[in-house]
């Protein structure tokens, strides 16, 4: 599995066969890849599949039969287990994710692809939380032009030494001030990570040190599954969301798949290329 989604042209070699005359007593190819990818909140699964097929058909018309199948999971872990046992093909992640993952798992690789599609992140809150957005967006901009935000993903993402852990991270206290609540899946490492001892570190928890201190409140953190992020926005049970992507190329994928109605987001603070991974052919 080597281009556009790893399997999906390997599946094209199979069906064109490869090598001589002779018959192969290899097993019939899959129809179809299924490639797993963390839950969305703004479109069910069976919409997503419709967007990525209308996507692989804008690039790829001649081999549309070739499509992909995507299944949600709501937990890096749970899909990382799945591409283990074989009930997903391929994972898809973030370049960032990918790289920190491969450094711990010999026996899978990075599956070249014939198009780049790129995710902003951005912080999700309540649509009527214009204040609380507008602090977001000044700390996310200043951070921005002063070069913060670039030192902390070299340090906690770019820089991160091969078999090393994210390093934990303390969010300082301020004494007297508001506090929010703020909501990580604490499942995308080193991006975002809470330790298995409960402990944030990384990128994520450098970030909100970091804001914290620009605005003036106290920050929270509460550990969601990626699924629950819009719910516990919704009930209040958190202010806010460390990160929702919004798709930069927006013309076939709908920029707001993970922004549902009356969520707003932020300004970026960061980028990423969507990538995927496979098993190394034995």
């Amino acid at each position: 599995m080597k281009k556009f989604f790893a399997a999906i042209c390997a599946c094209a070699l199979l069906l064109t066969g490869c090598g001589g005359g002779e018959k192969s007593s290899a097993p019939a190819p899959k129809e179809k890849t299924t490639i797993g990818v963390i839950t969305h909140l703004n479109v069910s699964e069976t919409e997503y599949n419709e967007y990525m097929k209308k996507l692989e058909q804008s690039y790829r018309p001649s081999k549309a039969n070739l499509s992909a199948d995507y299944k949600y999971f709501d937990k890096m872990n749970d899909m990382q287990l799945a591409l283990e046992s074989g009930q997903i093909d391929v994972l898809s992640t973030y370049q960032n994710v990918a790289d920190y993952m491969l450094q711990k798992s010999s026996d899978k690789e990075i599956l070249p692809s014939e198009r780049s599609l790129e995710d902003s992140f951005c912080f999700a809150l309540r649509e009527g939380d214009t204040k609380l957005k507008n602090e977001l967006n000044k700390a996310i901009k200043a951070m921005i032009s002063d070069g913060t935000l670039g030192k902390l993903s070299k340090q906690y993402i770019t820089d991160l030494k091969e078999g090393e852990e994210p390093p934990a991270v303390p969010i300082t206290h301020i004494d007297g001030a508001d506090t929010i609540k703020v909501a990580v899946t604490g499942d995308l490492p080193p991006f975002d990570l809470v330790l298995s001892d409960g402990t944030p570190a990384g990128f994520s928890t450098a970030v909100l040190a970091e804001i914290s201190q620009r605005i003036g409140k106290n920050i929270e953190l509460v550990t969601v599954d990626s699924a629950a992020r819009a719910s516990i926005l919704s009930s209040k049970g958190a202010d806010v969301v460390f990160w929702v992507s919004v798709p930069k190329d927006s013309i076939l994928i709908p920029a707001n798949i993970d922004q549902p109605a009356g969520i707003a987001v932020s300004e970026p603070y960061y980028h990423d290329l969507i990538t995927h991974i496979g098993k190394k052919s034995s």
